[in-house]
C-alpha cells in the first residue's frame, strides 16, 4: 500500500506569500495529477501561533534567514508565516484536496520549530503521522510539496527512519536554495530513499 504526503502547499509558501518558494506553485498541477495513483493521500500544514520563536520579528536586531542559537539548538529565523487561522496558513485552494483523508498540523509549539511532518525539530513531539500510516497499512511513502530543501527534506528523512520505503517526487517539490536542494536530494538517497520524476515513472 502506498501513500502520498503533500507537504505544506500553503498560501504563505506560494508566490506572493510571506515566505514564498520561487515558482512554488508549479508543484500544484503535478500533485493534482498524480493523486489517483495512491491508496492514501494526506497533507501537512505549518500552523504557528503568533509570536513563534522561529520568527525573526521575535528577536530584536535579527533578520530573517539569520541563524541563531535558541535554547541550545541552532535555529534559522524566518519571516512571520503560516500563523494559525490566517489566510497565509490555508492550504492553497488550487490544490485538489478531495482525496486528502487527514491533515497533520505542525509547528504548534511556540518554542520549537517543526519542519518534518512526523516530528518537531527536537524529535520530542510526534504528529502521529507514522502511526496513522501504519494503521492504514501503508509501507511505501511518496512525498512532494514545499519546500524541498526544508520541510519536504526533513519529512523524507523521518519517513525513512520510521521504516517506510520512501520516495521523493522531484518534480512535485520545489525548493528555496539550489545548493541546499542538491544536498537534500543526495542525503535522502544516502539514507536509503529514492528520488524520482512523476513524468518519467508511473510508481
Amino acid at each position: 500500500m502506498k501513500a502520498l504526503i503533500m507537504v505544506d502547499v500553503q498560501n504563505d509558501f506560494l508566490p506572493g506569500g510571506a515566505l514564498e518558494v520561487p515558482e512554488g506553485d508549479r508543484v500544484i498541477p503535478v500533485l493534482n495529477r498524480i493523486q489517483d495513483r495512491f491508496d492514501l493521500v494526506v497533507a501537512t500544514q505549518d500552523w504557528h501561533p503568533e509570536g513563534h520563536s522561529s520568527f525573526a520579528s521575535q528577536h530584536p536586531g535579527k533578520k530573517a534567514f539569520e541563524k541563531i542559537d535558541w535554547k541550545g539548538h541552532p535555529q534559522m529565523l524566518w519571516p512571520d508565516h503560516c500563523i494559525q487561522g490566517s489566510r497565509g496558513a490555508e492550504i492553497s485552494d488550487r490544490l485538489d484536496t478531495k482525496r486528502v483523508e487527514a491533515i497533520f498540523r505542525k509547528g504548534t509549539d511556540r518554542e520549537v520549530d517543526s519542519y518534518s511532518g512526523f516530528y518537531d525539530n527536537h524529535h520530542q513531539r510526534s504528529t502521529a503521522l507514522a502511526d496513522y500510516l501504519r494503521g492504514k497499512g501503508i509501507d511505501r511513502v511518496f512525498i512532494g510539496g514545499l519546500a524541498l530543501d526544508v520541510c519536504v527534506y526533513f519529512t523524507a528523512l523521518d519517513s525513512i527512519k520510521e521504516g517506510f520505503e520512501t520516495t521523493l517526487i522531484e518534480d512535485a517539490a520545489q525548493g528555496l536554495d539550489e545548493k541546499a536542494i542538491k544536498n537534500a536530494l543526495q542525503k535522502i538517497q544516502d539514507a536509503g530513499g529514492r528520488v524520482v520524476s512523476a513524468i518519467q515513472e508511473n510508481f
